[in-house]
């Protein structure tokens, strides 16, 4: 079973929409605004102001996803899911690496991240890879109340 981490392209859209609609529902949490924009126009929202989406793909399938939106300072980490039958395999820790190579060759100083604090093995995951916790800070997310960064 081969996966690999590709760029988004166009024809992953419904994939796209598909896992973060899911993520958000398995944690409980509402669909919120910018929700909705950065799931209908991930192009738009992600790519058009120099940000990447990253798409996990196994036998061709889109199992996972992360992606990286242009803040001043580098780039926030946004969007980062795995389906629960993909799972246990990495993926999540393989879709940060790529975040993160993309943010260093693209000169940024630093990697930031807003979450909620009952994804815990996803703060496990971030806090393995260096990410600090950050006080609480006005968010547009009701769910946010985890803020982490990364110096790179």
């Amino acid at each position: 079973m081969s996966v690999a981490i590709v760029d988004y392209r166009p024809h992953h859209a419904a994939a796209w929409a598909r896992l973060n609609e899911a993520w958000l529902t398995e944690g409980g949490f509402a669909i919120e605004a910018k929700d909705r924009r950065s799931i209908d126009d991930p192009h738009g929202v992600f790519i058009a102001d120099g940000g990447r989406i990253f798409i996990a793909e196994r036998e061709g399938e889109a199992v996972g996803c992360c992606a990286l939106i242009r803040i001043p300072d580098g780039f926030e980490v946004s969007k980062m899911t795995v389906t629960p039958a993909a799972r246990g395999l990495g993926l999540a820790r393989r879709l940060l690496q790529a975040c993160e190579e993309a943010a260093r060759q693209a000169g940024a100083a630093l990697l930031y991240l807003e979450t909620n604090s009952a994804l815990t093995p996803a703060i496990a995951l971030y806090e393995s890879f260096g990410f600090v916790h950050l006080p609480a800070r006005p968010t547009p997310y009701a769910r946010a109340d985890v803020f982490m960064e990364k110096r790179l």
